[in-house]
């Protein structure tokens, strides 16, 4: 589950770079050529190039996927959660409206009070 998840975070993160092509480079399956096409784009890149530091310190390559899974789980629910928070804080949509309606009702009943008394 993780691996995938480290897929998605990686796919998300750099649009130049094939997903497999990545995973390929961290176990070693490149050709020097393709090898030295990752390096020159994540020389271009100081983000892609920190998380595929980080990812060649993982010591045991065949939990890597897993790694990936877990962090693109844990990304989801995070902006899940932002997402919801931004919406719990977010008025209706037609709040403005309803606003306005109640507005020109107690501006009427205020007018209808006021010409009331002036004729009384």
């Amino acid at each position: 589950m993780m691996n995938s998840e480290l897929f998605n975070i990686l796919s998300n993160s750099n649009k130049d770079i094939d997903n497999q092509k990545l995973m390929d480079y961290l176990h070693n399956k490149l050709s020097d050529g393709e090898k030295h096409e990752i390096e020159k784009l994540m020389a271009d890149s100081q983000f892609m190039n920190d998380a595929m530091e980080g990812l060649e310190n993982i010591k045991d390559k065949t939990k890597l996927q897993g790694y990936v899974d877990q962090l693109n789980e844990e990304l989801r629910i995070q902006l899940e959660k932002k997402k919801l928070r931004r919406n719990k804080n977010r008025l209706p949509e037609f709040s403005w409206i309803y606003l306005a309606i109640v507005l020109i009702l107690l501006l009427s009943i205020v007018a209808y009070l006021v010409i009331r008394q002036f004729l009384h």
